[in-house]
């Protein structure tokens, strides 16, 4: 693509479209591809497509250069990085990120265990204090460095490189676990499209002699070893856990389940394959159909009787609570998983932002939309359960004992069941279940695909299809144990272990990293760089103090208190405590690693090595038009 001339011509000399001459470089299409460098003002070719970053010696760090270069050690042209479509692209990529199935089982039920009204005291300090400052933190970083999880640290703090593979880790867990909860969303959707929804009666195959459906038009006794037909059908159709002991004794694959997991996963690769130009168009749907379901199940649910019971049992404050440490855990908690910093998609979907595009408005829109959500999804589940307690003549208490997927997939689907134009409801139900796991699993491989895309350009930059297919068949093989009979307690285990403690480490140290060590001034100026304004006291005292005590918090109150674990009938004993602390162990132990193997391959003095592994290695190029120039 270039050659080396002898004659020199200013930049001005070149013409649109043409080949010119540049220091002594034969560059083509200079419009895009042009990098003015502090270190002697020499030019090469721009950012490469997939994160070639080229990286510059720029007399203040010792940098090495990894532009690609021909067989004849001459420097080649790279294109720049892609971007989205359309600003609204990134934006409902980050909702349908974002928003998810926890907003529609977890908030409400935080939010009612936990003083209804008042808890949204806690929780909205919680949001303004801890998560979208952390929100707003990881899509400015995305956007200013322009790369991935794992390379982003080089143009921080090098020794902290070992965040990013620790990300990566732990999304790689998310997704052996995620998607099965999508697999039962496919299966009940697929059981629906009949004319009586399989779990309302009691004459089924899978039913036992404690069924009692207690919606039938007889008198019926309801006992306390009588079990309703929707528990019947999720425990014993779908998830056939009555064939499995407990984790030291799974028992088979569902073949079912596997048939549903593989087909979504055949659904995401080819959502994801082409990069976010193909992913940035299908989360139109995905990311804006659960609110036109959420919506009309909203107005149906108030309408059915006895709604306003479980509205009131679902914002009734009680004081008292707000004065509890552990409401307070839940609301910092509940926010943090929300917004989902510490997973490397914000950045890997803020890098594919125009440098300029507003990522504080974004912040701002993005995370507000995401709370009023589970505030709103909170309607849709309690004047559905108030409902359940007037046909039962019980208190909403008793009906929402259910937590997690049980209370989509018993309670829920039982009360639709109930309702007229029940298939109908049952199919919009379930495909907003489907579409609310899709958009965040795009989000969860896209921040993998991406750290790992720009950390080995030379491997897999022209191979993305082929890296993401490699990335898919490892998540469904990963899958494998979730898909066993005993595969809800698996998901549970992950669930609580895997991923809650090591992410809240990883965003802790990304938070000191960035505030501490990279300079909360320097990341201040990063912004201005982009947007034109430096960021306020507010958010500078919220990165520097206030954001890593919050997360200090949560994570110290669930390593001191961690939950005790129980599905349905099983209690895990506490081997699966240790196996849990080990598996989310195994992620975050990447970061002390690769601090280590940093300080032993670098060379000098314990001092000179800590100094150079905490000073940035890669400038970062900040266009000027249609020039780039790297930052110092």
């Amino acid at each position: 693509e270039t050659e080396p001339l002898t004659s020199r011509k200013d930049v001005s000399d070149c013409n649109e479209g043409e080949d010119c001459k540049e220091n002594g470089l034969l560059v083509r299409n200079p419009k895009s591809a042009l990098r003015l460098v502090e270190d002697g003002n020499k030019v090469h070719p721009s950012q490469g497509d997939k994160g070639e970053a080229a990286q510059i010696s720029n007399g203040y760090s010792a940098v090495q250069s990894s532009v690609p270069r021909n067989g004849m050690g001459e420097l080649m042209e790279l294109e720049d990085r892609e971007t989205w479509s359309k600003k609204i692209d990134f934006l409902l990529s980050v909702i349908g990120y974002a928003v998810d199935l926890g907003n529609v089982w977890r908030f409400p039920y935080i939010c009612y265990q936990n003083g209804g009204g008042a808890f949204l005291i806690p929780y909205t300090i919680m949001a303004i204090f801890g998560g979208i400052p952390l929100f707003y933190m990881e899509l400015a970083l995305g956007q200013y460095h322009r790369n991935g999880c794992i390379s982003i640290w080089r143009k921080i703090c090098p020794i902290f490189k070992g965040i990013g593979f620790a990300i990566c880790i732990i999304d790689l867990y998310v997704a052996s676990y995620y998607n099965t909860i999508m697999a039962w969303a496919f299966y009940y959707l697929v059981s629906s499209f009949t004319a009586e929804l399989p779990w309302t009666s009691c004459t089924n195959a899978w039913n036992t002699g404690n069924c009692t459906s207690y919606f039938s038009k007889d008198n019926v006794s309801w006992s306390l070893h009588s079990i309703s037909p929707a528990e019947e059908f999720y425990t014993r159709q779908v998830l056939q856990v009555h064939k499995s002991h407990g984790l030291d004794d799974l028992g088979g694959i569902s073949w079912q389940l596997t048939l549903c997991l593989l087909l979504i996963f055949t659904i995401v690769y080819f959502s994801i394959w082409k990069g976010v130009k193909t992913s940035g168009k299908v989360v139109w749907v995905t990311a804006t159909f659960p609110y036109i379901i959420l919506f009309i199940l909203l107005v149906r649910g108030a309408t059915l009787p006895g709604a306003w019971r479980g509205v009131l049992y679902y914002l009734k404050p009680d004081w008292q609570k707000i004065l509890a440490t552990e409401v307070w855990v839940d609301a910092a908690a509940q926010i943090f998983f929300s917004l989902g910093p510490g997973f490397g998609v914000l950045l890997a979907y803020a890098s594919y932002n125009k440098f300029h595009n507003n990522c504080y408005q974004d912040a701002l829109v993005t995370s507000t939309v995401n709370c009023v959500t589970s505030f709103v999804s909170g309607f849709v589940i309690f004047t559905v359960l108030g409902y359940m307690a007037e046909m039962r003549n019980e208190d909403v208490s008793e009906v929402a004992k259910d937590t997690g997927p049980s209370l989509l997939f018993i309670t829920y689907a039982e009360a639709i069941a109930n309702m007229p134009a029940s298939t109908f409801f049952a199919i919009i139900f379930f495909l907003m279940l489907l579409t609310l796991g899709l958009d965040s699993t795009f989000a969860g491989l896209e921040g993998v695909i991406t750290g790992v895309l720009d950390e080995f350009p030379h491997v897999w930059s022209k191979r993305r299809e082929l890296f993401v297919l490699g990335l898919t068949i490892v998540c469904f093989l990963g899958s494998l144990a979730t898909l066993t009979f005993g595969g809800a307690y698996v998901v549970k285990l992950f669930e609580e272990y895997a991923t809650g403690p090591a992410v809240l480490t990883v965003v802790f140290l990304e938070a000191i990293a960035v505030a501490w060590f990279y300079g909360i001034t320097q990341f201040g100026n990063d912004v201005k760089e982009m947007l034109g304004f430096t960021p306020g006291w507010y958010w500078r005292v919220c990165w520097v103090a206030i954001s890593p005590i919050f997360l200090l918090f949560v994570t110290c109150s669930f390593l001191s208190n961690p939950p005790k674990l129980r599905l349905f009938d099983y209690n895990y004993p506490y081997w699966t405590t240790v196996v849990g602390y080990c598996i989310g162990t195994s992620s975050v132990i990447c970061i002390p690693i690769y601090m280590v193997y940093r300080l032993i391959i670098t060379p000098g003095t314990l001092k000179e090595r800590i100094l150079k592994s905490i000073t940035p290695e890669t400038a970062t190029e900040i266009p000027f038009g249609d020039i780039r120039m790297n930052a110092v």
